[in-house]
Parts: structure tokens; C-alpha cells; sequence
């Protein structure tokens, strides 16, 4: 499924937003993408839409910690739940978008997670958030974990 999001930002991230499901299976279908990865994706997709004002409040106040429940401590690796810390501690993300990443991520039904996969759950979210994203901000979640960048 990650191949899909991954196509679907680079394929459609220009124009803002991916088309709707209909037309959207018919192009994935049309570009090698199995049915099951395809239903998988849709589904998840959609609840990623469902990620609104509906759904979720616009901020949370909070002076805490969050600490992560079991099943996101199982679903998610600890390089990955350090990132989204690191992430919210530096503003990249609210405290909002951290919990729609983690709404996400524990809803692959994926033990462990890493790092890359995260990343790219949050540049989906972000996405679906925002009109436009920092190109610096999608260059880092873009880039693999342990690449070595030469400046």
C-alpha cells in the first residue's frame, strides 16, 4: 500500500488532490497496482478524509507528555514514535496531526513500523491538511531514514 500513497503524491500532489475513488481505482488499476493493494489503499484513504473539523478538534492544549498506548507501541517502532515527538517538540507538526499520524499508522494493522513508513503517513496527513506544505518539510519526509545527504 505504501507504493500507492507514495504514487499518489507524486503523481498528484502538484494538482492539490488525488481524483475520487471511482476514477482513482481505474488509473491505479491502469498503472500495475493489484485490486487488494488498491481496496486497502481506498479504504485507507478515506478514512484519512475523514480526518476533519468533524472529527477532530482544530488544537489541543496540552503541557504534558503523550505517552503511547500499547497497541501504538506495538504497531509503531520507537525510531519512528521518537520522529513524531521530535516533530511535534519542534512545531512541524500540531498536537492535532500527531494524533491523525498515529490514527493512521495504527490503522495499517502493522507491527512496527519504521521510520520511512511513518514519514510518508505523515506527508499524507499534512496533504490532506494543508493547501501548501514547505518544500524543505517534504524533501525530509521524502528522503529515506539513513540516507546520507552530501551538501
Amino acid at each position: 500500500m505504501f507504493e500507492i500513497l507514495m504514487y499518489l503524491f507524486e503523481s498528484y500532489f502538484d494538482a492539490g488532490s488525488y481524483p475520487e475513488p471511482d476514477k482513482l481505482s481505474r488509473k491505479l488499476s491502469a498503472a500495475g497496482f493489484e485490486e487488494e493493494e488498491i481496496s486497502d489503499a481506498l479504504t485507507w484513504l478515506s478514512a484519512l478524509q475523514q480526518q476533519n473539523s468533524d472529527h477532530y478538534p482544530a488544537e489541543l492544549q496540552h503541557a504534558g507528555v503523550r505517552y503511547f498506548a500499547a497497541l501504538e507501541c506495538l504497531r509503531i517502532g520507537d525510531e519512528a514514535r521518537r520522529f513524531l515527538v521530535f516533530a511535534e517538540q519542534q512545531h512541524i507538526i500540531s498536537a492535532v496531526e500527531r494524533e491523525m499520524i498515529l490514527d493512521r499508522a495504527v490503522a495499517l494493522h502493522q507491527d512496527n513500523l519504521g521510520l520511512d513508513k511513518l514519514k510518508l503517513i505523515m506527508l499524507m496527513v499534512l496533504w490532506n491538511r494543508h493547501e501548501h506544505l514547505d518544500p524543505l518539510l517534504v524533501e525530509e519526509l521524502l528522503a529515506p531514514a539513513h540516507s546520507t545527504q552530501l551538501h
